[in-house]
């Protein structure tokens, strides 16, 4: 049977900046129908792999280029998560990997509010990847919020990676709530309604523009804990 180890060795050859790996029992709080049992019914490890955006593309003043690395950044994950489940399935292990971003099923147009196969920012926590910070993001003690995430659903029993300890938030720190422009974070979750109203718009010719990253950049912990 293939170890944790191994198993980050290959996400790392195909591009991964982390890895690591979170038993299914890790997952017993997640709301019915999103628990990677739920998309994958043979899943017993969720491996989570991270790729890091270049940490000034946030702070340009125009929002094309933001958003033209997300959506490369998006891309490149379910690449990466495509070439390790095929390695996987070499080595005799069954797989299934979740996008990075869309599509997903679950859509209340009246709120603006979606929810993805399987919480990939839970999804890293629990992977020893990171904590989930009060803006909502994962953030990562090497890397800080600049992560974005990807991860593969298998039926290999995989020895969990090390939840995070030690690292947190900042004691009392509300930065990420005060600077929220739409108001949309209450330090536990985001408000999808509110956030979108500001945080997106399509031009002209359709384009969608992502055009607020005040929770990233104004994280203390934006690029990590150095």
């Amino acid at each position: 049977m293939i170890s944790s180890d191994k198993v980050s060795q290959i996400a790392m050859k195909f591009g991964a900046d982390a890895c690591g790996v979170a038993s299914i029992e890790r997952f017993s709080n997640a709301p019915t129908g999103f628990n990677p049992k739920d998309v994958y019914s043979k899943c017993n490890s969720a491996i989570v792999f991270l790729k890091t955006m270049p940490s000034e593309v946030i702070l340009a003043e125009n929002p094309v280029p933001y958003t033209h690395i997300a959506y490369q950044l998006y891309s490149e994950l379910d690449r990466i998560g495509l070439a390790v489940c095929r390695e996987l399935e070499q080595r005799g292990t069954t797989s299934v990997p979740i996008p990075s971003d869309t599509p997903y099923l679950c859509w209340d147009t009246k709120r603006t509010h979606g929810m993805g196969v399987i919480s990939l920012r839970h999804a890293g926590w629990l992977a020893g990847l990171g904590i989930l910070g009060r803006n909502t993001l994962l953030i990562n003690k090497e890397f800080g919020n600049m992560v974005y995430i990807g991860a593969i659903l298998t039926n290999a029993e995989l020895e969990p990676s090390p939840m995070v300890e030690g690292f947190d938030c900042p004691p009392n720190c509300k930065i990420c709530l005060e600077v929220c422009p739409a108001k949309a974070l209450d330090g536990i979750t985001v408000n999808q309604e509110r956030c979108r109203k500001t945080s997106f718009f399509k031009t002209e010719r359709g384009f969608d523009i992502y055009a607020c990253s005040k929770c990233r950049q104004k994280c203390p912990l934006r690029l990590g804990k150095k």
